[in-house]
């Protein structure tokens, strides 16, 4: 898995791909850092720290987990970490009704027919802008999208892992693009005002505060990301040779005609879908409805309609799966939908192993303090320099993309970062709207390069389908153009943005 063949020439991205790949499996790199978090956090907790920690309003404290306490607790709560990590239920979960979707065959009939009617031309900005639409759904993206993305392009007679890398920056590389507004936007905003509050304790923020300016990223991250993927990413992977398993390939969608039986089992399933989704909206619809969050709205991150998007999503895909399959022949009894499920959890069977110990990477760095610690001397740092207004929102992108290496969660991170870095640049004149955008962008840019996101395994894994030998660097590789392209252009973007004073969103402003 870690030896893959060079792709193509020795140019730097080649560079970084055979680097990349001489690291150890993605399992055992997580181990690894597990070990360096233990003896960091050991060698760190023998400090005194002057930074506060925004958390607790006392002095940041390393903790040190070679402690027996510390290891003790280590050992008897493994079991609730890995259970309770949070991207194996969504991926999982999802997959389970999406396994009994490709099954039965529906999910390669529906590609069939949207293939036999989409141009090859604009099949790369429209898989972008279904990438950047589905985080509307959280990380619905990462378990739906991002695949489909290497089944569409193979379908299409192109390389799978073009589109996997496609959707990937989609999804994950253009995360605050959207124009329809999502539960981050609300997530963000809340840690923003609790922030703001620390200096002004009558200031309020509205919820989408930047949704102009994520509603108008959306232009340059699809441009972009439709360049790179036909002109950059795709002519490298030409002399990388598809080399999938028989069955796998085998699966891969043909561009064609459906049969009039398909036809028919599609349109049905294709209806029971469209019912479904009537049946949700009809229901969310009223004010008194139980899809809504305390305060009324559907897309807070409290509403019980976001909490349930995995589990709609599993719905979604499990009921017009089923319908499908018994109108087309492809499934005969309840034993046919148990099997497509059983399929659908062996293929992840590697991705499981990485996530347990991810999991407990994850959770020790969480536990020892080192990210905080992390966040909170690279925000003084930008405190001490004071520079010029445009530089400060260019140091909080810069600090952002360093932090986000350590730290995937971008509530969390922001949690960390916002109550440093707002009421600093509120001192500045600047507005806890603009620190908001230039963190989304800088959160954003870098998620697509950094191993340590929890759901970089995954899409190791979803390459591996395809191209065997795919390792860490060999996504690093193909990620890397996207994430240089969009940190430069969306800066500069928000820069022009801030320079001609277009309106960041609702009830927003650039000063303080």
């Amino acid at each position: 898995m870690t030896n893959m063949r060079p792709m193509e020439g020795r140019g730097f991205l080649d560079a970084i791909e055979r680097i990349g790949n001489r690291l150890p499996d993605p399992a055992l790199l997580f181990f690894c850092l597990l070990i360096v978090v233990w003896l960091a956090s050991a060698l760190f907790a023998q400090f005194d720290y002057k930074h506060v920690d925004p958390r607790t309003g006392s002095a940041i404290v390393v903790n040190n987990l070679l402690t027996p306490a510390s290891l003790t607790a280590f050992t008897s709560g493994m079991v609730k970490t890995f259970v309770q990590f949070h991207p194996l239920g969504v991926v999982l979960l999802a997959m389970l009704g999406i396994g009994v979707a490709d099954y039965t065959g529906f999910i390669r009939a529906g590609l069939r027919g949207l293939l036999g009617v989409t141009s090859t031309r604009i099949l790369t900005p429209m898989l972008l802008l279904i990438a950047i639409v589905s985080h509307s759904g959280g990380d619905a993206g990462y378990v739906l999208v991002i695949p489909l993305g290497g089944v569409m392009f193979a379908a299409a007679g192109r390389h799978p892992l073009a589109g996997i890398a496609c959707a990937f920056a989609g999804v994950s590389g253009g995360f605050s693009a959207n124009f329809v507004p999502s539960m981050l936007d609300p997530m963000l905003q809340g840690i923003s005002q609790a922030a703001a509050q620390i200096l002004d304790p009558t200031l309020t923020l509205n919820p989408l505060n930047n949704w102009f300016f994520t509603s108008a990223s959306c232009l340059p991250i699809v441009l972009l990301g439709w360049y790179i993927t036909d002109r950059i990413i795709e002519p490298r992977l030409a002399h990388a040779p598809v080399d999938a398993a028989e069955e796998d390939a085998s699966e891969t969608p043909s561009l064609e005609p459906l049969e009039p039986t398909e036809r028919r089992a599609l349109a049905l399933a294709g209806s029971a879908m469209a019912m479904g989704g009537l049946l949700l909206l009809v229901t969310a619809f009223p004010e008194g409805s139980a899809w809504r969050g305390a305060d009324g709205g559907l897309a807070t991150a409290g509403a019980p309609l976001m909490a349930s998007i995995v589990p709609l999503i599993f719905l979604l895909f499990i009921v017009p799966g089923i319908v499908y399959g018994y109108a087309a022949g492809t499934v005969r009894s309840h034993r046919d939908i148990i099997e497509g499920m059983s399929q659908s959890m062996s293929g992840l069977s590697y991705y499981i192993v990485m996530a347990f110990f991810a999991a407990l990477f994850i959770a020790e760095f969480g536990r020892s303090n080192l990210g905080a610690l992390l966040a909170l001397q690279g925000a003084g740092f930008l405190s001490a320099i004071a520079m010029p207004a445009v530089g400060t929102v260019l140091g909080v992108i810069a600090i952002t993309c360093l932090v986000n290496i350590f730290v995937g969660s971008a509530s969390a991170k922001w949690a960390l970062l916002a109550p440093i870095l707002i009421p600093m640049l509120m001192e500045l004149g600047i507005s806890p709207d603009l620190t908001q955008a230039a963190y989304r962008v800088g959160d954003s840019s870098t998620n697509i390069i950094t191993p340590l996101m929890p759901y970089f395994p995954l899409i190791v894994v979803y390459c591996q389908r395809y191209v065997k030998d795919t390792g860490i660097g060999t996504v690093v590789a193909l990620m890397l153009p996207f994430s240089v392209a969009f940190l430069i252009a969306w800066t500069a973007f928000l820069l022009a943005y801030w320079g001609f004073g277009l309106p960041l969103g609702l009830q927003s402003s650039y000063a303080y």
